[in-house]
């Protein structure tokens, strides 16, 4: 089976099945349809409407969409018609006055993902983040404290959680089907490395509120190198191919193995550029031993450079995946397939006993928490340590050097310089 997941082809295959949907005259969602209960009926703000956030916004049909935020009216302007009872603004922060909003979704740029869900969270709101949580440590773990203070219901947007795929890989692992794992190989073929900042001051296009798209970041010159989709590639902003699809590809191993924090990171890449992210980058975190079981080696490589580092054996020419070696076989998977290789045999399907329900869509996990009480599959008490791990191998990068751990206490014992990278100043108006 082939496989070609990008971001660019599940957006466009997202705005096909939109236009499909709306040609055809489904009612706008703000509509929210009848309900059984008023308990079941939830006012719900989105804040990001572009790129993820079409998807995220679709994902929420039938539900009450009250208010709808995003910086780039420009981008707005499509899903805008398809909510079209929603007030919407260009600047969030307005938002959270209201009291017709009892849960917010939140799809913007990595860089203001914290404060967007932290205001929520203050306001006693339940909350849908897209991953990676936070552009920062530092943000992670206040945003997972403040969740476990005001037991609102959260939720990271890692999709794959909910797949049949990682469940069934998941039994395997708990199964012993390939005994104790002690090393976990992650890998995408991609990478954003834009270069130098752009010198050239181009004004800012009519509808995009580029002030209140900044956020927290530092100030910079407008330039269309940074927005709509590349800002994924600019330390300011986000965090590279580890931020982007670390989360997705690491929480399989993080869940089957019941990992949390690591205790060592190292990386490699090209050289430190101070402005963009690395078109490659081979990061190394070692855990400490589960109970009962040994310690646990992941290494994540990206940009290629799975192919030189895994053997004969172990290199399986996927785009993306994950291979778990443990000391009677390996399991190899992405999102849609799963191989395991017992030693001394050949590739098969093999089953386990089947004890883990097929989720429900990731978004939708939530919206039925948020209006049961019950728990999400991917909360902040999970996704935030989750977040926290995939971010320190873009820390060790920037350091230059490995980097010890202490998850307890936030802190790197044997670099106090590498420090600079947990927490990120906030520009004046913003605060966390």
């Amino acid at each position: 089976m082939s496989h070609k997941q990008t971001r660019r082809a599940f957006i466009r295959r997202s705005a096909l099945a939109l236009t499909g949907t709306w040609a055809a005259g489904a009612p706008a969602l703000a509509e929210g349809g009848p309900r059984k209960s008023p308990n079941e009926r939830l006012g719900i703000g989105v804040i990001g409407l572009g790129g993820r956030g079409t998807a995220n916004l679709m994902a929420l049909r039938g539900e009450h969409i009250v208010a709808a935020c995003d910086a780039d009216e420009r981008q707005a302007a499509g899903p805008r018609r398809w909510i079209p009872k929603a007030q919407f603004y260009t600047d969030f922060r307005r938002m959270f006055d209201r009291k017709d909003i009892d849960a917010v979704m939140i799809s913007t740029p990595d860089h203001t993902h914290a404060p967007a869900t932290m205001m929520a969270l203050k306001a006693g709101k339940h909350v849908y983040c897209e991953k990676p949580l936070t552009h920062s440590i530092y943000e992670a773990r206040k945003l997972t404290e403040q969740a476990a203070k005001t037991k609102c219901v959260t939720q990271m947007g890692i999709q794959m959680h909910a797949s049949t795929t990682y469940a069934r890989v998941v039994e395997l692992i708990r199964a012993g089907a390939i005994g104790d794992v002690t090393d976990v190989h992650v890998w995408h073929r991609s990478g954003y490395a834009p270069g130098d900042r752009p010198k050239d001051t181009p004004a800012v296009p009519e509808g995009l509120h580029y002030d209140e798209w900044l956020g927290p970041a530092p100030y910079r010159p407008y330039n269309p190198a940074y927005l709509p989709g590349s800002w994924r590639g600019w330390w300011d902003f986000g965090s590279g191919l580890l931020g982007d699809f670390g989360c997705h590809l690491m929480d399989l191993p993080h869940w089957a193995l019941g990992l949390r924090h690591v205790r060592k990171v190292s990386a490699e890449g090209p050289p430190v550029h101070p402005e963009s992210t690395p078109k490659w980058l081979i990061v190394r975190y070692e855990y400490p031993a589960p109970p009962g079981k040994p310690p646990v080696k992941l290494t994540w490589y990206n940009g290629g450079k799975h192919k030189d580092a895994l053997g004969k054996e172990e290199f399986i020419d996927w785009e993306l995946g994950i291979l778990f070696v443990g000391t009677k076989g390996r399991i190899a998977a992405d999102y849609n397939r799963y191989i395991l290789f017992p030693n001394g045999g050949s590739e098969g399907q093999k089953r386990s006993q089947t004890f883990l329900p097929d989720a429900i869509r990731h978004p939708r996990d939530w919206v039925e928490a948020c209006k049961t009480g019950g728990k999400t599959a991917c909360g902040f008490d999970y996704s935030g340590p989750l977040t926290e791990t995939v971010l320190l191998g873009n820390v060790a990068y920037r350091a230059g050097k490995p980097i010890e751990w202490d998850a307890a206490n936030l802190k790197i014992t044997n670099e106090p310089d590498a420090m600079r990278f947990i927490k990120r100043p906030y520009r004046k108006g913003w605060t966390l």
